[in-house]
């Protein structure tokens, strides 16, 4: 059985001078062993083949039993690790909070583990007939919420 761990120190290894990143290694009942990175400007085909011959090289004769995946977070996939989080400032997001509400707006800001999400509302203002749009920042902690993901767009 190979560790999860050794895993992860392996693909960190080879993340290093690299810009991207590990979200994730998991390892499934039927003996496949996933790997996901990610990268700001998105991951390369290329990029996941070098990291699987990597990984095939320096595990050897214990990755005979396994089946190895190596690719991308999947755009539509929550984010899972904080850098997730900064690469989408700017960005619309969809966040499920711990009671089951959904929240739409732009990713504003990201502090720690803490990020703000700016989403438009309906406001009456003093001296207008009718409510207007206004941007309403709402602050989160990536451990509160069930899940954070990039909302794709194709206006």
């Amino acid at each position: 059985m190979i560790d999860k761990n050794v895993v992860k120190q392996l693909v960190e290894e080879w993340l290093e001078g690299n810009e991207y990143f590990l979200v994730d290694v998991m390892e499934t009942a039927d003996d496949r062993i996933v790997v996901e990175i990610d990268h700001a400007d998105g991951v390369w085909i290329e990029d996941c083949a070098e990291l699987s011959r990597f990984l095939q090289e320096k595990l050897g004769e214990e990755l005979d039993t396994y089946e190895l995946e190596v690719g991308s977070a999947g755009l539509g996939q929550p984010f899972k690790v904080a850098q997730q989080y900064v690469n989408h400032v700017g960005k619309q997001v969809e966040v499920l909070t711990a009671d089951g509400k959904k929240v739409v707006g732009l990713l504003t800001k990201v502090d720690g583990e803490q990020f703000v999400v700016t989403v438009q509302e309906k406001q009456h203002i003093e001296g207008k007939k009718r409510p207007v749009m206004v941007g309403v920042e709402k602050e989160f902690s990536m451990n509160d919420v069930k899940s954070t993901k990039y909302v794709l767009d194709f206006k």
